[in-house]
Protein backbone atom coordinates (compact mmCIF):
# COMPACT_ATOMS: atom_id res chain seq x y z
CA UNK A 1 0.00 0.00 0.00
CA UNK A 2 1.65 3.44 -0.92
CA UNK A 3 0.45 5.29 1.93
CA UNK A 4 1.69 3.21 4.95
CA UNK A 5 4.70 5.50 5.41
CA UNK A 6 2.52 8.81 5.17
CA UNK A 7 0.52 10.36 7.96
CA UNK A 8 -3.12 9.23 8.65
CA UNK A 9 -4.14 12.48 7.16
CA UNK A 10 -2.93 12.39 3.68
CA UNK A 11 -4.72 8.87 3.19
CA UNK A 12 -6.79 10.59 1.10
CA UNK A 13 -5.28 12.51 -1.47
CA UNK A 14 -3.84 11.10 -4.44
CA UNK A 15 -0.56 9.41 -5.03
CA UNK A 16 0.98 12.64 -6.90
CA UNK A 17 0.26 14.59 -3.67
CA UNK A 18 1.28 12.49 -1.20
CA UNK A 19 5.24 13.15 -0.22
CA UNK A 20 6.72 9.77 1.13
CA UNK A 21 9.16 9.29 4.15
CA UNK A 22 10.65 7.07 1.77
CA UNK A 23 12.06 8.41 -1.95
CA UNK A 24 11.16 5.30 -3.41
CA UNK A 25 7.83 5.02 -3.00
CA UNK A 26 7.37 8.19 -4.01
CA UNK A 27 8.85 7.35 -7.14
CA UNK A 28 6.76 4.60 -8.11
CA UNK A 29 3.83 6.19 -7.46
CA UNK A 30 4.47 8.49 -9.66
CA UNK A 31 5.45 6.59 -12.05
CA UNK A 32 2.98 4.40 -11.63
CA UNK A 33 0.37 7.24 -11.79
CA UNK A 34 2.27 8.51 -15.15
CA UNK A 35 1.96 5.37 -16.56
CA UNK A 36 -1.99 4.60 -15.99
CA UNK A 37 -2.80 7.94 -17.21
CA UNK A 38 -0.79 7.28 -20.57
CA UNK A 39 -2.50 3.91 -20.94
CA UNK A 40 -6.12 5.30 -20.21
CA UNK A 41 -5.14 8.21 -22.54
CA UNK A 42 -3.98 6.23 -25.07
CA UNK A 43 -1.11 8.66 -25.95
CA UNK A 44 1.07 8.02 -28.86
CA UNK A 45 3.89 7.41 -25.66
CA UNK A 46 2.17 3.91 -24.77
CA UNK A 47 1.29 2.84 -28.41
CA UNK A 48 4.73 3.23 -30.17
CA UNK A 49 6.67 -0.40 -30.72
CA UNK A 50 10.06 -1.10 -29.33
CA UNK A 51 12.39 -0.45 -31.96
CA UNK A 52 14.06 -4.09 -34.07
CA UNK A 53 16.40 -5.77 -32.26
CA UNK A 54 18.11 -6.12 -35.94
CA UNK A 55 18.06 -2.81 -36.77
CA UNK A 56 19.97 -1.79 -33.74
CA UNK A 57 22.21 -4.64 -33.37
CA UNK A 58 23.78 -3.78 -37.18
CA UNK A 59 24.68 0.11 -35.77
CA UNK A 60 22.34 1.80 -38.13
CA UNK A 61 20.11 3.90 -36.51
CA UNK A 62 15.86 2.16 -36.67
CA UNK A 63 13.97 3.47 -39.80
CA UNK A 64 12.03 6.73 -38.70
CA UNK A 65 8.38 5.58 -37.82
CA UNK A 66 6.10 7.32 -39.51
CA UNK A 67 4.26 9.01 -36.52
CA UNK A 68 0.50 8.53 -36.87
CA UNK A 69 -1.72 11.28 -34.77
CA UNK A 70 -4.18 9.70 -32.76
CA UNK A 71 -7.50 10.48 -34.35
CA UNK A 72 -9.50 12.56 -31.80
CA UNK A 73 -13.24 12.28 -33.30
CA UNK A 74 -14.86 15.70 -33.46
CA UNK A 75 -17.68 16.16 -30.95
CA UNK A 76 -21.27 15.11 -32.66
CA UNK A 77 -22.36 18.62 -31.07
CA UNK A 78 -19.94 20.84 -32.39
CA UNK A 79 -20.05 19.10 -35.45
CA UNK A 80 -23.89 19.70 -36.16
CA UNK A 81 -23.80 23.07 -34.66
CA UNK A 82 -23.94 24.65 -37.71
CA UNK A 83 -27.92 23.01 -38.30
CA UNK A 84 -30.54 23.70 -36.34
CA UNK A 85 -29.13 20.85 -34.04
CA UNK A 86 -31.71 19.67 -30.99
CA UNK A 87 -30.42 18.22 -28.22
CA UNK A 88 -32.43 16.56 -25.08
CA UNK A 89 -31.79 15.76 -21.30
CA UNK A 90 -31.41 17.13 -18.33
CA UNK A 91 -30.75 20.68 -17.42
CA UNK A 92 -29.12 22.05 -14.29
CA UNK A 93 -29.10 25.15 -12.79
CA UNK A 94 -25.39 26.68 -12.13
CA UNK A 95 -24.69 26.91 -8.25
CA UNK A 96 -24.98 30.26 -6.43
CA UNK A 97 -22.01 30.22 -5.25
CA UNK A 98 -19.90 30.51 -8.57
CA UNK A 99 -21.70 33.92 -9.20
CA UNK A 100 -19.03 36.10 -9.82
CA UNK A 101 -16.04 33.45 -11.05
CA UNK A 102 -14.55 33.61 -14.39
CA UNK A 103 -16.12 30.98 -16.67
CA UNK A 104 -13.81 29.06 -19.66
CA UNK A 105 -15.05 31.80 -21.83
CA UNK A 106 -13.09 34.30 -19.85
CA UNK A 107 -15.77 35.68 -18.65
CA UNK A 108 -17.66 36.28 -15.43
CA UNK A 109 -20.65 34.30 -14.35
CA UNK A 110 -23.66 36.25 -13.47
CA UNK A 111 -26.69 34.35 -12.05
CA UNK A 112 -28.75 37.31 -13.32
CA UNK A 113 -28.06 37.06 -16.95
CA UNK A 114 -29.21 34.51 -19.52
CA UNK A 115 -26.41 32.16 -19.82
CA UNK A 116 -25.60 28.67 -20.18
CA UNK A 117 -22.72 26.13 -20.25
CA UNK A 118 -22.74 23.65 -22.53
CA UNK A 119 -19.67 20.78 -23.67
CA UNK A 120 -18.98 21.48 -27.38
CA UNK A 121 -21.25 24.17 -28.53
CA UNK A 122 -18.91 27.47 -29.62
CA UNK A 123 -18.92 30.01 -26.84
CA UNK A 124 -21.16 33.02 -27.73
CA UNK A 125 -23.95 30.50 -29.60
CA UNK A 126 -27.06 31.24 -28.89
CA UNK A 127 -29.57 28.38 -27.81
CA UNK A 128 -33.04 28.32 -26.93
CA UNK A 129 -33.21 26.10 -24.16
CA UNK A 130 -37.35 24.65 -23.50
CA UNK A 131 -38.23 23.22 -20.43
CA UNK A 132 -40.23 19.78 -21.21
CA UNK A 133 -42.46 19.41 -18.44
CA UNK A 134 -44.29 23.01 -18.79
CA UNK A 135 -43.37 23.92 -22.58
CA UNK A 136 -41.47 27.26 -21.32
CA UNK A 137 -38.27 28.52 -22.78
CA UNK A 138 -35.65 31.14 -22.90
CA UNK A 139 -32.52 31.81 -25.34
CA UNK A 140 -29.45 32.26 -23.76
CA UNK A 141 -25.97 32.67 -24.30
CA UNK A 142 -23.43 29.59 -23.78
CA UNK A 143 -20.21 31.15 -21.74
CA UNK A 144 -18.37 27.96 -20.12
CA UNK A 145 -17.87 24.13 -20.13
CA UNK A 146 -20.02 21.61 -19.02
CA UNK A 147 -21.77 19.84 -17.51
CA UNK A 148 -19.64 17.16 -17.02
CA UNK A 149 -21.98 14.65 -15.66
CA UNK A 150 -23.30 12.21 -18.78
CA UNK A 151 -26.70 12.40 -18.09
CA UNK A 152 -26.91 15.95 -18.55
CA UNK A 153 -26.80 18.43 -21.60
CA UNK A 154 -26.58 21.74 -20.08
CA UNK A 155 -26.20 24.14 -16.70
CA UNK A 156 -28.14 27.39 -16.79
CA UNK A 157 -27.79 30.30 -14.96
CA UNK A 158 -29.99 31.32 -12.49
CA UNK A 159 -32.15 33.46 -14.28
CA UNK A 160 -32.76 31.23 -16.85
CA UNK A 161 -34.08 28.55 -14.95
CA UNK A 162 -36.20 30.87 -13.39
CA UNK A 163 -38.19 32.11 -16.80
CA UNK A 164 -38.07 28.34 -17.38
CA UNK A 165 -39.85 27.28 -14.39
CA UNK A 166 -36.52 25.48 -12.71
CA UNK A 167 -35.87 26.17 -8.99
CA UNK A 168 -32.61 27.30 -7.84
CA UNK A 169 -30.94 23.83 -7.09
CA UNK A 170 -33.15 21.63 -9.13
CA UNK A 171 -33.06 19.81 -12.50
CA UNK A 172 -35.26 19.42 -15.38
CA UNK A 173 -35.88 17.32 -18.72
CA UNK A 174 -35.06 20.22 -21.06
CA UNK A 175 -34.44 20.53 -25.42
CA UNK A 176 -32.57 22.23 -26.70
CA UNK A 177 -32.11 24.00 -30.06
CA UNK A 178 -29.09 26.11 -31.63
CA UNK A 179 -30.72 29.20 -32.62
CA UNK A 180 -27.49 31.06 -33.63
Amino acid sequence: MLTRHCPPDTKRYSPLIIRSTRKKNTVFAHTATIAVLLLASGSAFAQTQPAPAAATAEGKAPPAAEAKPAATPEPKAAAEATGDQKLSGLGAVYSDRLNGHKTASGKRYDKNALTAAHPTLPFGSKVKITNEKNGKSVVVTINDRGPTQPERVVDISRAAAKKIGIGPKSMAPVKLEVVS
